[in-house]
C-alpha cells in the first residue's frame, strides 16, 4: 500500500510547480502589440469602465433605499477604498507593463496556480458584466420606445419559462455586442477613438446635469422635515458604501492595456489616478444635485435623474439623460470587450490557456481570435440567459482579484529582483534559469575561491541590506529571524495576515447573526484576530523593502495593501451564500482546466533548471560562513581525470 503513496520529494516538486512564478525578460517594453495609447487614451478608457449606467441608476437606488442624501458620504468612503486597490494596480502596471492585469501581477509574485485562478475568475467576471450591461442597454433603449421591441419579440418569437434562461431572447443586446466586437477587432487605436466619442458625449451630459442640477437645487430637501441628511444613520452609510464600491470597478482596464501604452511607467499611474478622481467626483456631485433637486424619499430608483428633471418641469432633459446613459453603457461594453481578450492572451501566451488565443493579427496587432470567440460567447449570454441571478457573481471575482493584487504588492516589494539570464552555449547552464543577487540567502556555486572571500566580506557588511532582510534596528530583538532567507519571513507573515483578516471579518460578519456568539467570546475573538493581523503587519514592516525610484510606488507599504486586503475580504463575506456556491463550482471547473492543460503546457516548465555536472562547489551559507565541498561527477562513459580526493580537499 505504501508504494502507491507519493514520495515527499515528489510532493515537494509538485508544490513547487504550483507556486512557481513567472520570469520576466530584461526588456519588458518589447511586445507584439502596438504601443499607441497615450495617457489621455488610458484615462478615458478608465472613465468609460467606471462611469457607466451606475451613475444614472445606482445613485438614485442607494439614495432612496439605503443611505438617503448621505449617499454622498458612501461614495466618498467607497472612492477611498477603491483608491487603495487602484494604487496597487498602478504600481504593478508601471513596474510590469504587460497585459493581463491581476493575473499577471499575481503570476510574477505569488505563484502560478493562484494566478490562473485569478485569471479564470476575471474571465467570467468580464463575460457576465459585458452581457449584463448589454441587456441593460437594450432595456433602456426599449423603454424609450414604450417597450415595443420587447412586445414584438414576445409576440413573434415567443417566451419560455426555463430556469437560468431569460423570459425572451434579447436580440438587441446580442446585436450591440457583435457590433462592438467588430470595432474592437480593428485595433487598439480604433477602439480608443470610439471610446473617446462616447466618453465625450457622456461627460457632456454629466456636465449638463451638474449645471442644471445646481440651478434647480433646494437645500430644504436635506432638512429635518424631509428626513435629514442621514436618515438611515451610520449603518445606512456603510451599507451604501458596500453597494457604491462596485461602481468603481473598471479601472483595471488601464492595467490590462499597459502593454499597448507608449510610456506605461508614467501613463498607467497617472491614468488610474485621473480616471478614479474624475469618476469619484462625478458620482459625488451627481448625488449632491440629485438629492437637492427633489426629496430623496420620492426618487424613482429605475430612472432617478430623468424623473427628477421631469418633476421639476424639464421633461425634455430626460432625453439628454437617456442619451448620456446609453453612451455611458457603450463605454462599459467597450471596456469589457477590450480587456477580456487581452487577459486571455496573457494566459495563453504563458501556456496556461489554449494556445490559439495567443495569436495576434499581424496588421491590427490585437488578439483577434480571443476578441471574436469571447465576443460571441458574451453575445450568447446576453441573448438567452437570465443574468440577474449571476450579476452578484461579478463582485466576488473583482474583490478576489483586488485581494491578491494587494498581497502581491507586499510580497514583491520585499523580494529581491530576479533577472532572466540568456541561454548559454551548449554544455553550460540551462537557459532562462532565474538568478538572484548573491545575498539572496540561497546556496550559490562559484568558480573562484578568492571571489568567495570577497563575497563573504561584503555579506558581513551590515551597512547595506537587501530587500527581505531584517532591518538593523530590529536585529537585536529578532535575531532568530536573521537565519531565514530574505523574503521568507515576509511570505509567511503575509499568509498569516490574510488568515487573520479572514477570521476577523468572519467574526464581524457572522459573530452576532449566524454564530450567535456570547459577548465575551465575540470580544475575545476580535481581540485575538486583531492582534494576529497587527503583529503580522509589524513583522512585515520590520524587514527591508525595495526602493525603486524609477517607477511609481504605492506609499505606506505594507499598511495600504493590508487595509485593502481586509476591506475586500469583509465585502466578500457580505455576499450571499448562493454567490459563494456558484463561485466554488466555477473554481472547480478552473482547476480541471489547469490540471488538465495549464500545468503541462506552462512555459515556466522550460525554465526549470535541470541537473548538470559539477566537480567542485564553493558554497556560501546564509550565516556568512564559507565551506568547500567536493561533489562526485555524474556517471559518464569516460572517468573523471584529476578529481582530488575528498580528504585531501578538506585538509
Amino acid at each position: 500500500m505504501a508504494r502507491w503513496l507519493p514520495r515527499s520529494a515528489d510532493l515537494a516538486r509538485f508544490c513547487q510547480k504550483l507556486n512557481r512564478v513567472k520570469t520576466l525578460e530584461d526588456d519588458m517594453m518589447e511586445t507584439s502589440f502596438n504601443r499607441c495609447l497615450s495617457t489621455i487614451d488610458l484615462t478615458l478608457l478608465g472613465i468609460g469602465g467606471m462611469v457607466g449606467s451606475g451613475l444614472y441608476v445606482l445613485t438614485g437606488t442607494v439614495a432612496k433605499e439605503i443611505a438617503g442624501p448621505a449617499v454622498i458620504v458612501s461614495f466618498i468612503i467607497a472612492g477611498f477604498a477603491s483608491l487603495l486597490a487602484a494604487l496597487c494596480y498602478a504600481e504593478f502596471g508601471a513596474r510590469v507593463p504587460k497585459t493581463g492585469s491581476a493575473y499577471m501581477f499575481t503570476y510574477v509574485s505569488v505563484g502560478e496556480i493562484w494566478a490562473f485562478l485569478i485569471g479564470w475568475n476575471v474571465l467570467l467576471e468580464y463575460m457576465i458584466g459585458g452581457a449584463a450591461v448589454a441587456r441593460a442597454w437594450s432595456g433602456y433603449l426599449d423603454s424609450i420606445f414604450n417597450h415595443k421591441i420587447k412586445n414584438f419579440t414576445e409576440t413573434h418569437v415567443g417566451t419560455w419559462q426555463v430556469p437560468f434562461l431569460a423570459r425572451y431572447p434579447d436580440f438587441l443586446a446580442a446585436a450591440i455586442l457583435l457590433v462592438a466586437t467588430a470595432f474592437i477587432s480593428f485595433g487598439a487605436k480604433v477602439s480608443s477613438w470610439l471610446n473617446h466619442v462616447f466618453s465625450a458625449i457622456s461627460m457632456g451630459v454629466i456636465l449638463f446635469i451638474l449645471i442644471m442640477g445646481f440651478v434647480l437645487a433646494q437645500p430644504k430637501n436635506w432638512s429635518a422635515q424631509e428626513g435629514g441628511f442621514a436618515p438611515y444613520g451610520l449603518s445606512g452609510i456603510m451599507a451604501g458604501t458596500a453597494t457604491c464600491f462596485y461602481a468603481f470597478v473598471g479601472f483595471d482596464v488601464i492595467a490590462a492595456s499597459s502593454e499597448e501604452a507608449r510610456n506605461p511607467q508614467r501613463a498607467v499611474p497617472r491614468a488610474i489616478a485621473f480616471s478614479l478622481g474624475l469618476a469619484t467626483g462625478a458620482y459625488i456631485l451627481v448625488s449632491v444635485v440629485l438629492t437637492l433637486m427633489v426629496p430623496w424619499h420620492t426618487l424613482d430608483p429605475d430612472s432617478a435623474l430623468a424623473d427628477a428633471f421631469y418633476r421639476r418641469g424639464y421633461a425634455w432633459a430626460g432625453f439628454l439623460v437617456a442619451a448620456g446613459s446609453i453612451c455611458a453603457m457603450n463605454t462599459v461594453l467597450l471596456s469589457n470587450l477590450f480587456s477580456l481578450p487581452r487577459i486571455v492572451y496573457a494566459m495563453a501566451e504563458d501556456g496556461l490557456f489554449f494556445q490559439v488565443f495567443s495569436r495576434v493579427h499581424p496588421r491590427t496587432q490585437v488578439p483577434v481570435v480571443g476578441i471574436v470567440v469571447f465576443g460571441l460567447l458574451m453575445a450568447l449570454l446576453a441573448l438567452v440567459f437570465d443574468l440577474e441571478a449571476l450579476v452578484q457573481f461579478l463582485s466576488i471575482g473583482t474583490l478576489l482579484a483586488y485581494t491578491f493584487v494587494a498581497a502581491s504588492i507586499i510580497v514583491l516589494r520585499f523580494q529581491q529582483q530576479k533577472v532572466d539570464v540568456p541561454a548559454p552555449a551548449a554544455g553550460g547552464r540551462p537557459s532562462h534559469e532565474p538568478h538572484e543577487g548573491p545575498s539572496a540567502g540561497e546556496l550559490k556555486e562559484y568558480e573562484s575561491f578568492s571571489d568567495k572571500l570577497q563575497l563573504v566580506d561584503r555579506d558581513k557588511n551590515k551597512e547595506h541590506r537587501e530587500p527581505g532582510q531584517l532591518k538593523a534596528a530590529f536585529e537585536p530583538y529578532l535575531e532568530f529571524l536573521s537565519d531565514f532567507y530574505p523574503g521568507e519571513v515576509v511570505m509567511v507573515a503575509v499568509v498569516t495576515l490574510m488568515v487573520s483578516a479572514i477570521c476577523l471579518c468572519s467574526v464581524l460578519v457572522f459573530g452576532n447573526t449566524h454564530l450567535h456568539l456570547p459577548t465575551w467570546s465575540y470580544s475575545l475573538l476580535l481581540v485575538l484576530f486583531s492582534l494576529g493581523f497587527l503583529l503580522s503587519l509589524l513583522l512585515i514592516w520590520a524587514h527591508e523593502q525595495q526602493r525603486n525610484t524609477q517607477t511609481f510606488q504605492i506609499p505606506l507599504v505594507p499598511l495600504s495593501p493590508a487595509l485593502s486586503i481586509i476591506l475586500n475580504i469583509y465585502l466578500m463575506l457580505k455576499l450571499s451564500y448562493m454567490t459563494w456556491l456558484r463561485f466554488a463550482i466555477w473554481m472547480l471547473l478552473g482547476l480541471l482546466v489547469y490540471f488538465g492543460y495549464g500545468i503541462w503546457h506552462s512555459k515556466e516548465n522550460l525554465r526549470e533548471p535541470r541537473p548538470h555536472r559539477v566537480s567542485a562547489r564553493y558554497v556560501v551559507f546564509p550565516s556568512g560562513s564559507l565551506d568547500e565541498r567536493v561533489q562526485p561527477v555524474q556517471p559518464s562513459p569516460q572517468p573523471a581525470v584529476g578529481l582530488p580526493d575528498t580528504d585531501d580537499c578538506k585538509r
